[in-house]
């Protein structure tokens, strides 16, 4: 494989752009059309918003409207302020970003991290609101000598980065090849900037713009009206105004998707593709198969943007406590029958004694398969149990122990649940003095569930 690095950079501005292209086989398994992510989380700043952060600088520089020592200032959901961050830190900028409150902390630490200034406005507000992000930040510039407003939702120089840099390199990637961009908007940039460029190399191209519920995009691309909007959990993408930057005369089409099934595939990705990239990108790749399905032709080539990385969402989108609470995710179905399962031939799903048993027998079994508590079984019923912490207390203090059966040294018998049983309310019944439960389905025992077992299933361990 050639290496894309063969000489040393004169700095970190100049790794941005020319990310790989990568197919997604096994969350398209089974779909004839070939679907390929452009992995924009490998840009030095973590996103796609790496290449216009930088653009705008220098335009700002080349207009004389930044000087040296000046303070660039911006309404960001957060990658837009790292790309500017990121760019600011090498030429010596201050950096002032607003942020609605519900993004991620990660993304507030990250801007800091960087030497950036953030403040913090609430979300459910009004975008003309005095305490809109985009309306404080303009205040902040008017409040600020020697700052400029970076503007990415209406400076032009946001879709012109992408018509330069994303548009030709995904051209040149799938050689002229590629039938079908989709990418989600935010400020529009990047779906119209790199569409265009793409459609100017071949109108037959189809451009498609992800866009979340709840934003009013595409009620505007559809019917030239605002709708209501709503709510919505997918960060980076959508909006309540149009931005002058979406170019919609070089996209085809407009798209809607859930947040639950964007964040749900932004999770498949991680654990399918290992790609940990954002909800957005999960929008994005969600649509891509969905459009690849419709086409189902071997021959077209769909491109998608991974936008950025999802170690910016690992509070949110990778916290299933967080997913649970947003209705994003359900709960765990999976059953105490699921858990031994899993076991995958370990060891016996039951090992089990005797009364009669000698005790040495025991300890036997007990090194043999690794486990520390055996059930004593009589009849198929459970009269005891004999665990391994007390059997080598009592047998090393009376060695004689070792031939006596087993009864003489069982205390009480474990709990017995249900094969059925839901095993997320298993795990607040085991405790240090009462490790495990038998598991019983048709009144037959058939195995017995540790807290160990219970352990790996909560931390998603195979």
């Amino acid at each position: 494989m050639t290496n894309p690095h063969q000489t040393p950079y004169d700095n970190v501005l100049a790794t941005i752009g020319w990310t790989p292209l990568i197919r997604l086989g096994r969350v398209g398994a089974g779909i004839r059309t070939p679907v390929y992510g452009k992995a924009e989380y490998a840009n030095p700043g973590g996103s796609v918003k790496d290449r216009i952060g930088l653009a705008i600088i220098e335009d700002a520089e080349q207009r004389g409207d930044l000087k040296p020592g000046g303070t660039i200032v911006e309404g960001t959901s957060g990658n837009t302020g790292v790309g500017i961050a990121v760019a600011a830190a090498i030429k010596g900028y201050r950096c002032i970003f607003t942020m609605p409150d519900k993004m991620s902390q990660e993304k507030v630490r990250l801007l800091k991290a960087y030497g950036a200034e953030v403040v913090i406005t609430p979300t459910a507000v009004p975008p003309d609101h005095p305490d809109n992000y985009v309306m404080k930040a303009k205040q902040i510039v008017k409040d600020t000598p020697g700052a400029v407003l970076a503007n990415q939702f209406y400076n032009p120089v946001n879709p012109e980065a992408h018509y330069r840099t994303t548009g030709p390199e995904i051209w040149e990637q799938t050689k002229g090849k590629v039938t079908h961009f989709i990418a989600g908007a935010g400020t529009g940039g990047t779906v119209s900037g790199a569409g265009k460029f793409l459609k100017e190399k071949n109108p037959k191209i189809r451009v498609i713009a992800g866009d979340p519920v709840g934003s009013q995009y595409s009620n505007w691309a559809w019917n030239q009206s605002m709708g209501e909007g709503a709510p919505y959990k997918v960060e980076g993408i959508g909006g309540d105004k149009i931005p002058t930057t979406i170019l919609f005369e070089h996209i085809d089409e407009f798209r809607q998707l859930g947040d639950r099934d964007s964040m749900v595939m932004a999770r498949r990705l991680a654990r399918e593709e290992g790609m940990l990239v954002g909800g957005s990108a999960g929008l994005n790749v969600a649509l891509a198969l969905q459009v690849a399905r419709e086409v189902d032709d071997p021959n077209a080539c769909i491109v998608t943007i991974l936008c950025d990385t999802g170690e910016r969402y690992l509070s949110k989108l990778f916290n299933d406590e967080w997913m649970q609470e947003n209705q994003l995710l359900d709960a765990s179905h999976s059953t105490v029958a699921d858990l031994l399962a899993r076991r995958q031939g370990t060891h016996p799903a039951l090992v089990s004694l005797a009364p009669s048993a000698q005790v040495r027998q025991a300890l036997g079994l007990m090194s043999t398969w690794g486990v520390s508590q055996i059930p004593v079984l009589e009849d198929g019923r459970s009269i005891g149990t004999l665990t391994e912490a007390t059997v080598m207390t009592r047998a090393l203090s009376s060695p004689a122990l070792l031939d006596r059966p087993v009864r003489e040294l069982m205390e009480a018998s474990l709990p017995v649940v249900d094969a059925s049983f839901a095993s997320d309310r298993l795990a607040p019944m085991l405790t240090r003095d009462l490790p495990a439960a038998l598991v019983e389905k048709d009144g037959v025992l058939i195995g017995i569930i540790s807290r160990y077992d219970v352990l790996r299933e909560m931390i998603g361990a195979r």
